[in-house]
This record gives C-alpha cells, structure tokens and sequence, in this order.
C-alpha cells in the first residue's frame, strides 16, 4: 500500500510506555471475557453488551488520564497510523457530504501499550483495538498488527490499515447516529437477538472501511497489488466462526458478535466495489 505520501493526522495522542492512570477498572475475569469478545475488532465491548462503567455513570476517572503526546508520532508505526488516520480524515470529510448531506467531525487516535483509560473505562492491550462512542476515540497498541501476522498470518499494511479503517467506520456510524439506537435496543431484547444486532454493526464497519479503501486509490491511487488479498486473508482470519473453531472447537451462530468469515469478506468488498454508504446499510439488508 503506498501511504507514506498522506497526509498525517494532528488528531493523534500517543500515551505508549504511559501505561495506566488512576487504577481501577475491570477485573481480570472480566478481562478475559471481554478480550474473547473484542479481539475480533470493533466498539469496545462493554458497549455492546451494555456494560460500560460510563453508560451508568461511573468511570470519571478519566478524566484524571494523563496526556500523552499529540500530534503524528516519529516511528515508522506510529506514523502510518497517522498516516492511516489523516488519509480516512480526507476521504470522509469529502464523501460523507456528498452521500448524506453532513460535515463529518473525525475521531481521535490513541495508541497505548498495554493498557490506558478510555471513555468507556479500562482498556488493556488484550481487548484489541476499538472504538469508544462516548469519547469518540480509536484505542489500539499497534502491537495488535504483529499479533495479526503471528497469530492470523494476515499481514501486510493494507490489512492493518483495514483494522485502523473499519474503527473509524464505527465513528461513521456513531456520526449517523446507529450506534446509541442499537445501544437503546440491544437492553430491549434478547441475548441473541442483541448479539444479531451487534453483527450488523461490525459489517457495516466492514463494509465502511471498503468504502474509504474506494475512494483512497480512486484519489490517491494508494492499492497495490495484492492489497485486497491482504485484507480479505485479515476479515476471514477474524470471522466469529474461525476464531471460535480455534479457541472451542464448535462454532455456535447465535454467539456471534461480529459475524463470520464470510460476510466479513463479503461487506468488505461490497464497500470497496461500491465506494457508498447506502451500500452498507445492513440494517435494511435482507442477506447478511
């Protein structure tokens, strides 16, 4: 992927080797199970399954978090995430006006090692990258993408840059307002059927971040060859069935959060072909 030409983003607050202000937070049981959850990619998971600190009141302790340094950082990890960042910053703030009519407001970066405080409370290394809706931030220890090539074998930049992508896709469609209606439902029905509800978001994130990967090498000629392989290898590695047939040996469907290998793949190329929001409204979609 040829991204060392974009722009770098200013919305960057690096807090790695900060570790954790303040204390408190999860236990490690609850580590563990959230880990499970979040490992796959998405919104923290606390949010999903409606159990933040935060969305009952608690959590004001981070506002107490330290500041880590702003702006792109000077390692070459660091600054492709910024690179990554700024790229998704000039794609949407062109294309969300044309498709629906608004300004898009871009979210915050911040890369930690091992753990750090975020809006929805405590994060740790082992939840994987996510996005936070209350403080409208993406939290990822950028170890995460050697982790991806060591544990998954999906490496490669377009593949991390799909990671950095898709959270900004949850930011997208915090923007338009999905994410606090799932959020309000998902404590009005079931398990299952909130677990259903959570797939949909995290295709359409899927399918988001195709829509950026569209409209980056339309402009900036930015794909090359085998950087959509890259990326299908990363959403088929990350699929609720395969991770659960590596960690259980079963699958079970009505458990699935993010959705399986296949319609991880199969959103993600609806986006990149497609190049448009209204494509990946799998809210309205009569086939996952």
């Amino acid at each position: 992927m040829r991204w060392e030409d974009f722009r770098t983003s200013s919305n960057v607050e690096d807090r790695r080797g900060m570790g954790m202000a303040g204390g408190g937070g999860l236990g490690i049981g609850a580590m563990v199970i959230l880990g499970l959850v979040g490992w796959a990619l998405g919104i923290d998971p606390r949010i999903l399954i409606g159990g933040a600190e935060m969305m009952t009141g608690g959590g004001s302790g981070y506002q107490q978090q330290q500041q880590g340094r702003q702006g792109a950082p000077q390692d070459e990890a660091g600054r492709f995430a910024s690179a990554i960042l700024g790229n998704t910053e000039d794609v949407w703030n062109t294309v969300f006006p044309q498709q629906v009519n608004r300004q898009y407001q871009a979210p915050k970066l911040v890369l930690f090692s091992d753990a750090t405080r975020s809006g929805c409370g405590g994060a740790q290394s082992a939840m994987g990258p996510f996005y936070c809706p209350l403080d409208q931030t993406v939290y990822i220890d950028l170890s995460f993408f050697q982790e991806m090539q060591r544990r998954f074998r999906a490496g490669g930049d377009f593949a991390y840059a799909y990671v950095l992508a898709h959270e900004v896709g949850h930011h997208v469609e915090n923007q338009l307002g999905i994410l606090p209606r799932v959020q309000e439902r998902q404590q009005q029905v079931s398990r299952t059927e909130g677990n259903q509800l959570s797939v949909r978001v995290e295709l359409m994130a899927d399918c988001l971040a195709g829509v950026w990967a569209h409209h980056s090498d339309q402009r900036w000629k930015s794909l090359e060859q085998g950087d959509i392989e890259e990326a299908i290898r990363a959403a088929e590695a990350i699929g609720d069935d395969r991770l659960q047939k590596q960690s259980q040996g079963r699958v079970m469907p009505d458990s699935f959060t993010h959705g399986s290998s296949e319609q991880r793949v199969r959103w993600l190329t609806t986006g990149l072909k497609s190049g448009t929001i209204q494509s990946c409204d799998t809210f309205r979609a009569s086939r996952l």
